[in-house]
């Protein structure tokens, strides 16, 4: 990133975040982005020296919204998951019995992800462990994001067929990781 590109994204987030603020809150329904916000000029800083920016308000407008797609789904992910998988990701303590039964949790998923078909284990570990979009691991895999949230769910339900260990346990302990 060089320097003139610093500070276009500075005078533009001066001219602009205040669009981009009520754009994300209409486009989202919620006050709280300022996240968002950020997320969007950071992208922009990223993406600022390797493109050739000639609207900078509708530029900034499509990175807005790409940053608020995202968002929804990684929160449609976590939402998608139940309840139990998310309890305990408040705090990272562990008793020394809670941490011997995670390691052997940990031991089994692993043992039952290395069962999995080639294609299954990828996206469950980019999609499900390691967090990214569908579109990122579409582009990681060189597959349409279709097929990855087709493979996604057939992984899912791989893995809660093995009845190795419920589904819930290795979600669980994936998303703890």
């Amino acid at each position: 990133m060089d320097e003139n590109a610093g500070a276009r994204i500075e005078q533009w987030f001066l001219a602009y975040s205040s669009d981009i603020y009520r754009f994300l809150v209409y486009y989202t329904g919620r006050k709280d982005i300022d996240d968002l916000v950020q997320e969007t000029f950071i992208r922009a800083l990223k993406a600022a020296g390797q493109t050739e920016i000639t609207n900078p308000k509708t530029w900034l407008f499509a990175i807005a919204r790409n940053a608020a797609i995202d968002e929804k789904r990684r929160n449609k992910l976590i939402s998608w998951l139940p309840e139990k998988f998310l309890q305990d990701l408040v705090s990272r303590d562990k008793t020394p019995e809670e941490s011997l039964e995670l390691s052997e949790n940990k031991r089994m998923l692993y043992d039952i992800i290395n069962q999995l078909k080639r294609s299954y284990r990828d996206v469950l570990i980019l999609r499900g462990i390691k967090g990214l979009s569908s579109k990122e691991t579409a582009e990681v895999l060189g597959w349409s994001e279709a097929k990855v949230n087709l493979t996604l769910h057939r992984a899912m339900k791989a893995v809660q067929n093995s009845r190795q260990v419920p589904v819930t346990e290795a979600i669980k302990d994936a998303v703890t990781r």
